[in-house]
């Protein structure tokens, strides 16, 4: 958009007598694209302009066209007419983005080059140095709106611990920017995102149970459960489990109806015996434990199920399958993905995590000690 502004390819622009502010022609930009190498071709740039269209980053002067035409049509970036949606995800990013600015740009910054465990790491603080800072600057008022901040910043994703274990916490732990808001990226890396509906959507899910005992013809799967109420699933080979799991409770979901007869009853009743809050899981001297699993899938998956979100818990384990091999449990709570931490998200979004990942997953669990 930046760029676009300085090379004057946007600009005020005047169609049947009617002036439109600070808006581009669309033949002209995918010339751009192209000219500037951010495009290879007219078909490229197309399909990056409707991934902005589509992220409600850029849209028709009169909205009456819903999708990205290469013609002689009027489109405007949402900044330069303030329609763009600043949603709680968008704030949290553009404030990252701003105190990251601030930190590189001032001498004697706390971001730093430090090792932990004989590994150097790149833009590095203690997460107590960014409580100082952060209350010195005036960008939070005490430390405990500090901490609150620094909490938001890591559950998007924006900062993390060096080694993925911890959430942010006032003390010498250390934390560093895991984006580089600096890097220049380019236009075709959008191309590259995947749709979490289209994943969890996908066939491929690696959220399935595995055949126990398979015969030609049979495709039964068991629900394995902690009670006795196991009871047989009507799906096919690599089917997707979260699809059973649609309602937005993380916890209790009405009877799923499933696509593939014959159809038979689930059930739905979490295993979990109570609700559990990430507060409680993280709070100091709390009853849970971390383990780390490392879980090779096979052909037929990866032999478990999670549900719920907030944080997400293991619903069901195949006993013949890859995660039981690995010691996972039911009831266990999904702390991390590939050292994505992940207490934050929803089963739809480590469901995307885990098939954009490889085939041998590691993850982090936390269960009770009793």
């Amino acid at each position: 958009r930046l760029r676009l502004h300085d090379g004057k390819l946007i600009k005020d622009r005047r169609y049947h007598l009617r002036t439109y502010p600070n808006c581009f022609v669309a033949k002209e930009l995918t010339d751009w694209l192209i000219d500037h190498k951010e495009a290879p071709d007219r078909e490229t740039g197309i399909r990056l302009m409707q991934k902005l269209m589509d992220h409600y980053i850029i849209h028709h002067v009169c909205d009456e066209h819903s999708d990205y035409k290469d013609a002689k049509l009027l489109y405007r970036f949402r900044k330069d007419d303030g329609t763009f949606p600043l949603t709680k995800d968008v704030k949290v990013f553009m404030r990252g983005q701003s105190l990251y600015e601030k930190l590189v740009s001032v001498d004697e910054s706390i971001l730093k080059v430090r090792e932990e465990n004989s590994v150097k790491y790149q833009r590095t603080f203690l997460g107590c140095e960014m409580i100082d800072w952060l209350v010195q600057e005036g960008e939070a008022e005490n430390r405990k709106e500090a901490v609150e901040l620094g909490r938001a910043l890591l559950e998007h994703g924006i900062i993390q611990h060096v080694s993925n274990r911890h959430h942010f916490f006032d003390s010498d732990v250390l934390y560093q920017f895991w984006i580089n808001f600096r890097r220049r990226r380019r236009l075709t890396e959008l191309l590259n995102e995947n749709s979490s509906r289209t994943l969890s959507e996908s066939p491929d899910s690696p959220f399935c149970l595995r055949k126990l005992n398979p015969e030609p013809g049979s495709t039964s799967f068991l629900s394995v459960q902690t009670n006795k109420e196991i009871k047989i699933v009507s799906a096919v080979r690599r089917s997707s489990i979260t699809s059973l799991a649609g309602n937005s409770n993380p916890y209790f979901s009405p009877a799923p109806t499933l696509v593939f007869p014959p159809v038979a009853e689930c059930n739905p009743k979490s295993v979990l015996k109570r609700p559990v809050t990430n507060e409680e899981l993280l709070s100091p001297g709390a009853p849970y434990i971390k383990k780390t699993l490392t879980i090779v899938g096979d052909a037929v998956g990866w032999g478990f199920v999670v549900r719920g979100g907030r944080p997400c818990h293991i619903q069901a384990v195949d006993p013949g399958g890859p995660a039981a091999a690995a010691g996972m449990k039911v009831c266990q709570f999904v702390f991390s993905v590939n050292g994505m931490y992940v207490l934050h998200l929803d089963y739809q979004t480590i469901s995307s995590l885990i098939m954009t990942g490889p085939r041998t997953l590691v993850m982090e669990v936390m269960e009770a000690t009793e």
